[in-house]
């Protein structure tokens, strides 16, 4: 049986972020196509991690900058490494290379850092955003390092290929990859009748989530709740600092209750998801938790982003706030217009999601890549220039730390 390694930034939290359950899907994906699974990270675990040991997946805990990883990899030979974003890659992606020189190396970038921080600046700065970063080269480099890296977007896999020239036969798009669809006919849905409120969920770690909450409060909230007088703001989340705490107001319907145990129960019982998100990158699972859970969503282009199927969006898609929330009460108050939206959302799940139907080929061209990789690699040349001794400080930074804690235990870097 070969093994998948996965070395994760953290342990997972599939109902703290989508980033979370994106990771255990393809952890779930290798275990189920009888590989063994081994996830390695060198993070504290906190009361939300998964326990993945309860489903078949070998906890590794790791150290950063130690060789102590070496002989961990070395014992276990895999023959897939999965690299969670790409500051894994930095850090261990060096090791891997020179220990099981003949592993697949994989790299889920989760969605596009470089994506990500551009359009927050431009938000901040009013301006067009600059994929040409420092985060961009950090990030580009690790794509052309590993063998093959997942994209969660086509938009992501657009600007990779026709911004930067990164070579199609490096990328692979793979969304999130749901297992089951939920369908008109699934009788646990409740009705609109029986639905109340609108919602908004996201981690508070992720900035864009910070800031769409900012805008709810501040300019969608005053306005569409004199437009549905019955109805509250609901906002939750994890990781939900003092500063989101403090915009509850019970008197304007603005309520802030924190995390939500399961996300799509939670969602099962309100009627729209408000999500006016002004940046981000990659996909977003709350809208897939939505859909799954019948609940119309109102949200942004760049919500909806890589989400749509011919068109079609599970409820209202407008940047123009003032449309946002004429389109929002519609949607809210008008039952043909909110059913029609739920089976919008089950249309999309079925094209977009389907882990029936994106499994299998990933599976097929990793298989096909593992008995190529030599040709494969020699392709991506530019990535093994990457690898050489001269362009590799990270893998030098790295062995200068663990020297340097070796030498002064109590005073080096941790």
């Amino acid at each position: 049986m070969q093994t998948v390694l996965f070395i994760g930034l953290v342990w997972p939290e599939p109902g703290s972020s989508a980033a979370g359950r994106r990771i255990v899907q393809l952890a779930f994906l290798f275990r189920d196509a009888g590989y063994q699974v081994v996830f390695a990270s060198a993070a504290s675990r906190s009361a939300y991690s998964f326990p993945l040991t309860q489903s078949g997946i070998q906890e590794q805990p790791i150290l950063l900058n130690d060789s102590s990883f070496d002989e961990m990899i070395r014992t276990i030979q895999p023959a897939i490494v999965v690299f969670d974003r790409f500051m894994a890659e930095e850090q261990y992606g060096w090791r891997v290379r020179e220990c099981c020189p003949s592993a697949l190396t994989i790299l889920d970038t989760e969605d596009l850092h470089l994506v990500r921080r551009a359009r927050q600046d431009a938000i901040k700065r009013c301006s067009e955003p600059n994929y040409y970063t420092e985060i961009a080269k950090r990030e580009l480099a690790a794509i052309l390092r590993t063998d093959i890296s997942l994209i969660i977007s086509r938009v992501e896999m657009e600007l990779l290929q026709d911004v930067f020239a990164i070579r199609p036969e490096i990328l692979y798009y793979l969304p999130f990859l749901e297992d089951e669809i939920h369908g008109e006919e699934d009788q646990t849905w409740r009705t609109f009748e029986e639905r109340q409120h609108f919602l908004f969920i996201g981690n508070f770690m992720h900035e864009p989530n910070w800031h769409t909450v900012q805008i709810l409060k501040s300019k969608v909230w005053p306005q569409l709740k004199k437009r549905v007088p019955e109805a509250e703001l609901h906002i939750f989340g994890a990781y939900a600092s003092d500063k989101v705490h403090q915009l509850h107001q019970p008197k304007d319907r603005f309520l802030v209750r924190g995390r939500a145990d399961d996300a799509r129960k939670t969602m099962e019982n309100y009627r729209v998801l408000l999500a006016p998100i002004q940046f981000g990158a990659g996909i977003k699972g709350k809208f897939v938790d939505a859909m799954q859970s019948g609940t119309p969503s109102a949200t942004t282009s760049v919500g909806a982003e890589s989400m749509m199927a011919n068109g079609l969006w599970n409820g209202v898609v407008e940047d123009d706030l003032e449309l946002f929330i004429e389109e929002a009460a519609k949607l809210y108050q008008t039952q043909r217009i909110w059913q029609d939206a739920q089976l919008k959302g089950t249309q999309i799940l079925e094209e977009n999601f389907s882990k029936l139907a994106l499994g299998p080929p990933f599976l097929t061209r990793i298989q096909s890549l593992s008995t190529s990789l030599p040709l494969h690699r020699q392709k991506n040349f530019l990535g093994q220039i990457l690898q050489t001794q001269a362009l590799n400080s990270t893998k030098y930074m790295s062995l200068w730390i663990e020297e340097k804690q070796r030498q002064c235990p109590d005073k080096g870097p941790k």
